[in-house]
């Protein structure tokens, strides 16, 4: 097995003797180039990442992260940090690095009375959804079941629950975080507040976040969902439609508008919906949308809310080639429904598609400085996903993807909620995630990780 990664083998050469001393510290596992299952952790969500570590630690609880971030400092390791391996840019795996693998960390543990989750960041969006929904509550959560909880909630968390909740991030109550000196912080709003607002939206920037408690809510089962489809060639009146409904949305109410292919070929504009109300309230809320055009399907009805969670990641599974961009508004105009119209005409790749979430209520009633993430007053964030099987086609969607943003930019603002950065993203865009609040996370980072031990996210770079 050795023979056949020679090729690809990490070009850094380990201190051996210090690799056996941190291997023997471990609860978990060491994995290096050749060993059985090291393929398998460092594969992530999208396949166009390949990279290979020159060790992988698969961290089994917080004694192994504190050794691992002190291996990696000693060795002056690039660290990456898997939580579900989810993220677009593949932030999680590094070339060369340490890869701190909390994959295995999955213990989630419920207070229905206190209405609080505990869980460690290996724990994915649909494991923690059925956990909290044994007692009919629920956090805000991804709208894609298997992303990690961790890269979610650090980089701010957009959810079906977020008109009546907020992000992710403002239902974090506390974290165990292992700063870059390996010390193991709990923060909260009482405890080391100014890093728990620091993770509340940079993250990533500051620790390995050993442990999230969250605020839970009471939230189902049955919720009312589903979306509501019409043939492209009504995309201009359907999201002109959209602009107007879902500026005057109930709390409860959380939409998405999406322009795809359906899985036999079909080009469709479809309005996908989630109330998390009374079923009868949900009914009168989405009454217009069912009501306008003449729609091709509609699906809505009562459902698990479990279901709703899972309902749009099976569009998006493991092994395909990803690449993302994304702008927050704070309306739609004219000018961009018309570079969708355009583009998506000529999309590369049956597998791509444009969605708009609505984020409104709870979410823009906290201050933008209240967490690290500061675009409260931007109601809705586009993203194109892009996706495609086939390496030769890379250069042909990742282009595709280019000039649609490229043509929507002159009328966005500059904001963009930073879980949605790919991997080519300049400095000046990682600025435009945080706004008013940059230079206050950089004063952050320079107390609490000065050397930029952990670069390998869309950094917040120290002042040296």
């Amino acid at each position: 097995m050795a023979s056949q990664q020679q090729a690809t083998l990490p070009t850094i050469a380990l201190d051996e003797t210090a690799v056996h001393a941190f291997a023997a510290k471990l609860r978990g596992q060491a994995l290096r180039p050749g060993d059985d299952g090291y393929d398998a952790a460092r594969r992530v969500w999208n396949a166009g990442i390949d990279m290979r570590p020159a060790l992988i630690a698969r961290c089994a609880g917080a004694a192994d992260v504190i050794a691992a971030v002190h291996f990696a400092r000693e060795q002056e390791l690039l660290v990456s940090i898997r939580g579900g391996g989810h993220n677009v840019a593949g932030l999680a795996v590094c070339d060369d690095g340490l890869m701190i693998d909390l994959s295995p960390m999955k213990s989630v543990r419920i207070d229905p009375a206190a209405r609080t989750a505990r869980a460690e960041p290996g724990v994915l969006w649909g494991e923690l959804d059925r956990e909290s929904q044994a007692f009919g509550l629920a956090t805000v959560g991804g709208v894609v079941s298997t992303t990690g909880i961790a890269g979610l909630t650090l980089g701010g968390g957009q959810g079906w629950l977020t008109g009546q909740h907020g992000l992710t991030l403002d239902n974090l109550l506390s974290a165990d975080v292992v700063t870059a000196d390996g010390a193991l912080l709990h923060a909260s709003a009482e405890e080391h507040p100014d890093l728990f607002w620091a993770l509340r939206g940079a993250g990533a920037n500051f620790g390995v976040v050993t442990s999230f408690e969250y605020r839970l809510h009471p939230v189902g089962p049955t919720v009312l969902g589903g979306m509501v489809v019409h043939p492209l060639a009504r995309a201009r009146d359907v999201l002109r439609f959209y602009r107007e409904f879902a500026a005057g949305h109930p709390d409860a109410l959380t939409t998405y508008a999406a322009l795809l292919t359906t899985p036999d070929g079909i080009p469709i504009v479809a309005l996908v919906v989630c109330h998390a109300g009374t079923i009868e309230e949900g009914e009168r809320a989405v009454a217009p949308i069912r009501r306008f055009g003449q729609p091709v399907a509609d699906t809505i009805g009562p459902m698990p809310y479990l279901a709703v969670q899972a309902t749009i990641g099976a569009g998006f599974p493991p092994g395909r080639r990803n690449y993302w961009k994304s702008t927050l508004l704070r309306e739609i105009p004219d000018e961009v429904i018309e570079a969708l119209v355009d583009f998506v005409a000529r999309v590369p790749s049956p597998f791509t598609a444009i969605a708009i979430a609505d984020t409104h209520g709870a979410y823009a009633r906290v201050a933008p400085d209240a967490t690290a993430y500061a675009h409260r007053d931007l109601p809705f964030d586009m993203v194109i996903l892009s996706s495609w099987t086939e390496q030769e086609a890379t250069e042909r969607n990742v282009a595709w993807t280019r000039g649609l943003y490229d043509a929507v930019r002159p009328f966005v603002p500059a904001g963009v909620y930073v879980n949605d950065h790919d991997r080519d993203e300049g400095q000046g865009r990682i600025r435009d995630a945080y706004g008013a609040n940059y230079e206050r996370l950089v004063a952050l980072k320079t107390r609490y990780d000065p050397a930029n031990l952990f670069r390998r996210n869309h950094n917040v770079r120290p002042t040296l």
